[in-house]
């Protein structure tokens, strides 16, 4: 319950940040990786998916999507600005922001390899944290470089489709319909001026 809510909060701010329906989604796409990867390493070493290592996971949401977020960000900048469609945008991004990406992820893993490896009195309560983490970051990182941008554009194409339904209905019913409001309105875009 508290990652669903965790995950329903964060969707809510998303859909809120970029004004559509759509984005929030493909960002929230990269959460499965990150938790896949958690739950094998805790698997892989023999722990229990405990209050501890749901803490992990929980750091994992805000960590992971941390990555779509600017790769998102910059992609739909990218668009609004220079008018280019969603695969060279995507492209631009990910070349762009790999740098700051692997930066921010790499300094979050690192920051819990010590809890993930330490040996001390009290580990075996804060280990499987680290290892959450960690297993969550390696699996997440591979993965959102790949996923992300192939949903991106999934959902762009989807969305460009709902507007020209959208748009084709509201034409056949009023001709004088602005095509421009249909379009900010399906894709989450605003209408290049």
């Amino acid at each position: 319950m508290l990652i669903l809510a965790a995950i329903i909060v964060v969707y809510i701010v998303l859909g809120v940040l970029y004004e559509s329906y759509i984005h929030p989604i493909t960002i929230l796409s990269t959460l499965p990786s990150a938790g896949v990867g958690a739950l094998l390493a805790l698997e892989l070493l023999g722990y229990d998916l405990s209050i501890i290592s749901l803490i992990g996971l929980v750091l994992l949401i805000g960590i992971v999507k941390k990555n779509a977020i600017i790769m998102i960000d910059f992609a739909l900048d990218e668009e609004r600005s220079h008018g280019g469609g969603p695969e060279q945008a995507i492209i631009k991004a990910c070349s762009v922001r790999f740098r700051p990406i692997m930066m921010t992820t790499l300094a979050a893993l690192f920051g819990g390899l010590p809890l993930a490896l330490e040996t001390g009195t009290g580990s075996e309560l804060r280990r499987p944290m680290g290892i959450a983490i960690v297993g969550g970051l390696l699996l997440s990182q591979f993965l959102t470089l790949y996923t992300t941008p192939v949903i991106y554009v999934a959902f762009s194409r989807l969305g460009r489709l709902a507007s020209r339904r959208v748009f084709a209905s509201r034409r056949a019913a009023n001709p004088m319909f602005e095509p421009a409001a249909v379009e900010s309105e399906a894709t989450g875009r605003r209408p290049v001026e």
